[in-house]
């Protein structure tokens, strides 16, 4: 029982030292040419939120319709007059057979995470949704936090989330896959393959770090990491959870 009880603890320990050493030879450490951006200067707030799995950005639609226009982002440009009329976007990445039949942790089953991490190849998409409301208060029960970018950061954001989408036809247009997961929503196809060492998360802390904001892509493997590296390194500000409304009863 003892040499047992060593076993486990030293291979315990192995597993730990080998995550720090890859979270360390891997963190990256932002630009401070672009984040944070100077006092007084242009900025453009986005926020991050996640839930048990999964985590996407939710942008400001004008500053994202300014951002393609400035950088000539066909596909944003497409996206953001598809959902002109909501002043929010949410967009999220991930396994087109996972994110397509997973709208929420009830529907998750253990053949469909074993798939989406360790099959390869798997084909993936980009997952928009117009907000009319804040973040917050679209989704109360989410774990959010805010980033002030700065709009040269945020163009740099913007030309990466724009080569996500991937291209059909001549035209270079933006391929439509059908309705996404909740109110007005859409499924696009993406570029790049989902896996293990390719999720979502890992989607979101490279757009960051486009943006110059410090990301520590093994920390990022779970959205719970990244928000913790975002508010420890990067000062990122979580934002509170929404108090459920009052009756109006005393």
């Amino acid at each position: 029982m003892r040499l047992l009880l060593r076993w486990t603890a030293w291979l315990v320990g192995l597993v730990v030292g080998a995550l720090i050493v890859a979270t360390v030879a891997t963190t990256r450490y932002g630009d401070a040419a672009l984040y944070p951006p100077p006092v007084g200067s242009p900025r453009v707030q986005v926020v991050v939120a996640a839930n048990l799995y999964h985590s996407g950005v939710i942008i400001p639609r004008a500053a994202l319709a300014q951002a393609a226009h400035r950088r000539n982002l066909a596909a944003l440009a497409a996206v953001a007059a598809r959902f002109s009329k909501d002043p929010w976007l949410d967009f999220g990445w991930g396994d087109e057979g996972f994110y397509t039949r997973v709208p929420t942790t009830a529907e998750l089953t253990t053949a469909l995470a074993l798939r989406a991490l360790f099959r390869p190849g798997n084909p993936s998409v980009v997952h928009v949704a117009g907000l009319e409301q804040h973040p917050r208060a679209s989704f109360p029960e989410a774990s959010m936090v805010a980033l002030s970018l700065s709009e040269r950061g945020f163009d740099r954001l913007a030309a990466m989330l724009d080569a996500t989408f991937a291209r059909k036809g001549v035209d270079g247009g933006v391929e439509e896959l059908g309705r996404g997961l909740y109110g007005d929503s859409q499924f696009y196809r993406a570029v790049g393959t989902f896996n293990i060492l390719r999720v979502c998360n890992h989607w979101m802390a490279d757009l960051l770090d486009a943006a110059g904001v410090p990301t520590a892509p093994v920390l990022a493997t779970m959205p719970q990491g990244l928000l913790w590296d975002l508010s420890i390194r990067a000062g990122a500000v979580p934002l509170p959870a929404v108090a459920p409304p009052t009756s109006g009863k005393t």
